[in-house]
């Protein structure tokens, strides 16, 4: 477990300041991942079930009155479905271009140490390399992995929003 922690310490160091608001920009998307995930399996199916009987409770579903009731209650079905979605999005295209930010300070520290040094000490380069490759190659995965789940559940939003619309039919 010791060995753990330092190999992850020492990525961290390697990365720079940026891996340090990478990680953050990560922790705070993945909650937010693993939130909708539980609202979907936990929460939305009583949410739906509910809409539901209601509906079918009531006596008038032909109306305009009616069919304005049940577009209401779709509507904020699916803003309970869409919820933090688009936090989601902004977390993930926040997470290249920070990547980005990390190889730019990362090439700033390298010039500085070819400015001091010269251009000939490659190892006093070398942390200034690591810290532009390992920020961008972080944000980049980050962001892929944020990317395939966020489609995930805008796809699941949008479906079982149609799909609550057309249990809702005509007794």
């Amino acid at each position: 477990m010791t060995l753990w922690f330092e190999a992850v310490g020492d990525f961290m160091n390697r990365g720079g300041d940026v891996l340090l608001l990478i990680f953050i920009v990560t922790l705070a998307m993945w909650t937010l991942i693993i939130e909708r995930q539980w609202y979907f399996r936990i929460v939305f199916p009583r949410e739906a079930s509910s809409v539901l009987k209601k509906w079918h409770a009531r006596d008038d579903q032909t109306s305009w009155r009616a069919h304005q009731i049940r577009d209401l209650w779709i509507s904020e079905t699916s803003i309970n479905l869409n919820r933090s979605i688009s936090m989601i999005n902004t977390l993930v295209a926040l997470c290249p271009l920070l990547g980005l930010l990390g190889t730019v300070t990362g090439m700033i520290e390298v010039f500085d140490v070819m400015a001091a040094a010269g251009n000939s000490n490659a190892r006093a380069m070398a942390t200034g390399v690591s810290k532009a490759t390992i920020p961008t190659m972080a944000g980049m995965v980050v962001a892929i992995s944020g990317l395939y789940f966020s489609v995930q559940i805008q796809r699941f939003a949008k479906t079982e929003s149609e799909r609550l619309g057309d249990r809702m039919t005509h007794d």
